[in-house]
């Protein structure tokens, strides 16, 4: 059963940090390239950073360039998000993402939400 449990979030200040876990079961994920998306209220899902398989590449959100990292661990199938200079803009439900090989299977997980009080 593929599963992947979001994971870190929480209520912070604005300036402030936080850490997304991602926990990934049930498919092989070393294989998978992994992304971050998030969605606030009355707006679309969007990409925030995306992956590559073995971590050699990463691409980000131009709102959260130079803020946001997005790493993962292989070992222990597990995608992060250091989140550091956090602004209210940045209130949403974060999703991971698995894109496998030809993006021929996708899973999501089911969100974790993200505040930043002002």
């Amino acid at each position: 059963q593929v599963q992947l449990v979001e994971s870190g979030g929480g209520l912070v200040h604005a300036g402030g940090s936080l850490r997304l876990a991602c926990a990934a079961s049930g498919f092989t994920f070393s294989s998978y390239a992994m992304a971050w998306y998030r969605q606030a209220p009355d707006k679309e899902r969007e990409l925030v950073a995306l992956i590559t398989t073995a971590g050699k590449y990463t691409n980000y959100a131009d709102s959260v360039k130079g803020r946001f990292t997005i790493s993962r661990d292989n070992t222990k199938n597990t995608l992060y998000l250091q989140m550091n200079s956090l602004k209210p803009e940045d209130t949403a439900v974060y999703y991971c993402k698995a894109i496998g090989p030809l993006l021929k299977t996708i899973y999501w997980g089911q969100g974790t939400q993200v505040t930043v009080s002002s």
